[in-house]
């Protein structure tokens, strides 16, 4: 098993284009990581540096103790698992399983015993003798992944591997590839643009825009304390609301305005000394829609930050009710219960939970208080 450095990493294509920029990270022995970000952040690029098809321009990769930036890919004992399965049409899954182990000249024995487990260990051992054309999109997956399991690779890199799947298989294999990482113990890196395979699989996440880490930590972590506007916007469904607005003291109160509203903050953002800069200056509040609540009691409880709010559609969840609301120009998203009485063209009245609002600069994007 092995750890990952990567210490300074660039990568420059031809024309002035990089694509990943400074790339800083350490990457725990048996740790599952996971790289998220929209198309085109640098996440792929990223894995397949790690990989070695991609040449890094500037920097150093270390997996274990060993520097790699001129080693192979057959010789950085790591196992990749693409998008795509690549698998061959030709060869049963046997065959496929086994085929990187024949290249190596593995003895047979070995390779029976290898592929035997590890088809075992996918629940893969009755399509043994099929050939990819037989299988389910769930099946070629399991078979690509048990490919890489036979080499006991000191890392395994997985390329979007979900995304061809439908929802609900997508689901259950989230499920398995965590079990899997507990039973083979390796180093997992794993890239996607979903944000719920991120925050259900990963022990921490790295949050990529435009070839730059913003912000590496726990998916806990990253949901409660958002280092910027861009990841408290990623993560999370539905996103986080965004209200654009001035904050503003009265007597020894903090109060956020928006459109004709005021709502009363805390008396921790009162004391907190990094807002006291940006008193009577705009800001951008950020509020999880689940912040947002409907039932008379609540209201009561957040008196003093209710306002009222258009209903403008509403969306049963079956087991919550998502509530699309203008105030105004602005338009908010509430994760209600699914025994809310609002209903499309209601006026009612929405309490924030102020306790769990974010404030960010509105210039440069950053967070100024959880």
């Amino acid at each position: 098993m092995a750890s990952v450095s990567l210490r300074h990493i660039y990568k420059k294509y031809p024309g002035g284009v990089t694509a990943v920029s400074d790339f800083n990270l350490e990457i725990k022995d048996k740790e599952f990581l996971v790289l998220v970000g929209p198309s085109g952040c640098g996440k792929t690029t990223t894995l397949r540096m790690v990989a070695g098809l991609e040449e890094i321009s500037e920097g150093e990769l270390f997996i274990g103790d060993q520097l790699v930036n001129d080693v192979a890919p057959k010789d950085r004992k790591i196992a990749m698992v693409f998008q795509n399965y690549a698998l061959y049409p030709h060869m049963t899954v046997s065959e496929n399983m086994a085929f990187g182990l024949k290249l190596n000249k593995t003895p047979k024995e070995e390779i029976k015993r290898r592929v035997e487990e590890a088809a075992r260990i996918l629940d893969i051992t009755h399509l043994l003798d099929r050939k990819p054309k037989a299988l389910s999109g769930g099946q070629k997956q399991r078979v690509a992944l048990g490919r890489a399991i036979v080499r006991n690779p000191k890392v395994f890199l997985l390329d979007e591997p979900l995304s061809n799947l439908d929802a609900k298989l997508r689901a259950a294999m989230r499920t398995e590839l965590t079990k899997l990482h507990n039973r083979v113990g390796t180093t997992f890196i794993y890239v996607t643009h979903d944000q719920v395979e991120a925050m259900t699989m990963a022990t921490r996440i790295v949050v990529m825009k435009d070839g730059l880490i913003q912000q590496v930590d726990t998916p806990q972590n990253l949901y409660d304390s958002p280092c910027n506007l861009f990841v408290a916007g990623f993560i999370g469904t539905p996103q986080m609301n965004f209200i654009n607005g001035t904050l503003t003291m009265k007597g020894e109160d903090m109060y956020f305005n928006f459109e004709d509203k005021s709502i009363k903050l805390p008396a921790e953002k009162v004391n907190n000394p990094a807002l006291k800069d940006y008193i009577d200056q705009e800001v951008i509040v950020g509020l999880r829609p689940e912040c947002l609540h409907d039932q008379p009691a609540q209201v009561e409880a957040f008196a003093d930050s209710t306002i009222d709010a258009y209903v403008d559609v509403t969306e049963l969840m079956g087991a919550e009710i998502y509530l699309y609301l203008n105030v105004g120009e602005t338009n908010l998203i509430a994760r209600v219960s699914s025994r809310s009485t609002s209903r499309a063209g209601d006026t009612i009245r929405v309490a924030f939970d102020t306790s769990r609002i974010h404030i960010f600069d509105k210039d440069t994007e950053r967070c100024i208080c959880h």
